[in-house]
């Protein structure tokens, strides 16, 4: 990263505030923080993308990114041409290198991203084309002459339709048929290319698209509506063509579009139907688990679905008006809350859905219908991206995917490295401009009123800080009071801030006093803070007892600053100099070079709070001027 773009990342000031000050803030919702409870690891493949800037995409460290949509479900390997449906004249395009499947996987494997491959289920593939108009297309003119519309760069090409109807495609004028056994080709090639998901090739295979909207999207070659039992036939088969080619690949799916497809087969529309009558009255995702569930039990119990996905998009307009901004942010807690009621068609004003609770409804299906799935969201965006109200509330939803355990998430539709979205990514994965992340533990938080004031928290492996992300969705300077408990804290908080004040950079803002597990903050209208916590530790003190010409002897102190009590301590420093350890006492030292590190010998390993202990060396060489660092154990 330049420092150019690290500068514009993290600004140097010593305030957060906005114009208003912090005593004409009003009070907020109490805010609270426990380490120690409803501690779980939050999956790092929450933060993937289905595209985007590559320099972005490395600057948050993107862990996935999924080859997929429409275009995906007809794209043939052989000859690397796709289909773009009813997206765009159901014309076959011939991909280049760079964004045919062997180019996506290949860079992103090579930047150290997982990538997610779509393979094709709809029953057709694209055959051959023209690699420049005329294409060869679903509802070419010299077949159906009338049309509504043609593409005007390529006038072979229709819509499919006359007069709003739709027509009769005849498959083969754009495509040829494939199986499951064209799946298994297809993953067997990406194997010889880049080796199996277990030598670093491609980790997570995906069922198709959306396919119960294929009698739309793929009308021109599947104008049936798709049924619970070609959707559930389909989907083994071709998990088994997948685990074939490859056993240690993850199979995911069936990636339906929303709500109506969530819960029910193209045949039944948005409801309980016939078909679903005919499956034991589940809906379509509980049956369509328990049939992958069926089909391992009849195969020894080999798992054929390892990822449970369903794309999700809140059914609300794109505007930024007062209201809308005000419903997008509501609009969340569908994916979690049992009391939230859906504001959309999907709510009592339209087929009048039951709370969705979308992630953990997802997971109460897997725990009853195929235990051990994993859950995703390949699909998603709440819009606005370009606006703060849009990254308040994918800040929000990061949050949530967290909180609530999804185990993998693809964006559709990515910012722009310069949207305020994008400072929502970097809030989670490069909130200081030098690659620092959010915590990757979950535990406890919670809001006095999480319509204001968001929390969400988690412990970060690497150092043990605790990590806060606040997100203020009022108009309103908020000073709230967060209590933390279960941390052993007695430094100060550091705290970044990205709102309306500056939307080209993440403030770092002046320290907070840790007090008492107490913490108090003023968050400004419209922001995300984020509250990095350090735990407490150790220090320690060299103190030189002897020198002469050609040597020297030390004590170093060790003091536990913590208010608990620690069971093990490591103290390691870098001598600038040809200084060699001869003899130690009451530790066991190594040194490599230079560097040197000192750890306990159990029986001096643990000091109560405020306490201490010593050890000593004897080493060559005049003492030196080093800063020791301690760190508990």
């Amino acid at each position: 990263m330049s420092a150019g773009l690290a500068a514009s990342l993290v600004a140097a000031t010593f305030t957060v505030q906005t114009a208003t000050s912090a005593a004409a803030a009003a009070a907020g919702p109490a805010l609270s923080v426990d380490s120690s409870a409803a501690r779980h690891a939050i999956s790092p493949d929450i933060y993937g993308l289905n595209g985007g800037d590559p320099a972005f995409n490395a600057e948050i460290g993107q862990t996935v990114a999924r080859w997929g949509g429409n275009a995906s479900s007809r794209y043939n390997f052989k000859n690397r041409t796709y289909n773009t449906g009813s997206d765009w004249f159901f014309e076959n395009i011939v991909a280049d290198e760079a964004h045919s499947v062997e180019g996506v996987v290949g860079s992103n494997l090579g930047r150290g991203i997982k990538p997610v491959v779509t393979v094709p289920m709809v029953g057709w593939v694209a055959k051959d084309s023209p690699s420049s108009h005329p294409f060869n297309c679903g509802f070419p003119a010299t077949r159906f002459p009338q049309q509504d519309r043609f593409d005007e760069w390529d006038p072979n090409c229709g819509n499919g339709q006359l007069n709003g109807q739709n027509l009769t495609g005849v498959p083969t004028d754009s495509s040829i048929p494939a199986d499951a056994a064209f799946a298994g080709e297809m993953v067997s090639h990406l194997v010889s290319r880049f080796g199996t998901a277990a030598q670093g090739g491609v980790p997570i295979y995906e069922l198709d698209n959306e396919p119960v909207l294929w009698a739309h999207t793929h009308r021109d070659v599947h104008p049936e509506l798709v049924s619970y039992d070609e959707l559930g036939n389909k989907g083994t088969a071709t998990a088994a063509a997948i685990k074939a080619a490859d056993p240690s690949a993850a199979v995911l799916g069936p990636s339906g579009w929303g709500y109506c497809e969530w819960v029910a087969s193209g045949v039944d529309g948005c409801g309980p139907g016939a078909d679903s009558a005919a499956h034991g009255g589940l809906n379509l995702s509980q049956w369509y688990l328990k049939n992958m569930k069926d089909y391992s039990d009849a195969h020894g119990g080999k798992r054929y679905l390892d990822y449970f996905d369903q794309h999700f998009y809140p059914q609300i307009s794109g505007d930024k008006t007062p209201e809308a901004n005000a419903l997008r942010l509501r609009s969340i807690r569908s994916l979690w809350d049992p009391t939230y009621v859906e504001e959309s068609w999907i709510g009592p004003g339209g087929v009048n859905a039951p709370p969705l609770q979308f992630i953990r409804t997802m997971k109460s299906w897997i725990d009853q219908y195929y235990p051990g799935t994993k859950t995703a969201i390949t699909e998603y965006n709440w819009g606005a991206l370009d606006d703060i109200n849009g990254a308040l509330a994918q800040a929000d939803v990061l949050g949530v995917f967290g909180r609530e355990g999804l185990d993998l998430a693809t964006m559709w539709g990515e910012p722009k490295p310069t949207d305020p979205g994008a400072y929502a990514f970097r809030m989670y994965r490069n909130y200081d401009g030098a690659g620092s992340r959010f915590g990757d533990v979950s535990v406890s938080a919670a809001s006095a009123d999480q319509g204001r004031l968001s929390v969400y928290a988690a412990e970060r492996s690497s150092d043990k800080a605790l990590t806060v992300m606040v997100v203020n969705k009022t108009g309103d300077d908020l000073t709230s009071p967060l209590s933390v408990a279960g941390f052993d804290s007695t430094g100060a908080a550091q705290r970044f801030t990205y709102g309306p004040a500056n939307l080209g950079a993440i403030v770092r803002g002046t320290d907070l006093q840790v007090s008492n597990g107490r913490v108090e903050a003023t968050y400004p209208a419209n922001s995300i803070t984020l509250l990095v916590l350090p735990p407490a530790g150790c220090t320690a003190n060299l103190q030189v007892n002897g020198e002469w010409g050609t040597g020297h002897v030390a004590t170093v102190t060790v003091t536990n600053n913590r208010a608990t009590a620690m069971s093990g301590w490591r103290v390691s420093w870098t001598w600038p100099a040809g200084q060699q350890v001869t003899n130690s006492w009451n530790t066991t030292l190594r040194q490599n070079a230079t560097g040197v590190v000192a750890t306990d010998v159990g029986w001096n390993g643990s000091i109560g709070a405020g306490g201490s202990t010593t050890f000593g060396f004897q080493a060559t060489g005049g003492a030196a001027a080093s800063r020791l660092t301690c760190t508990p154990t």
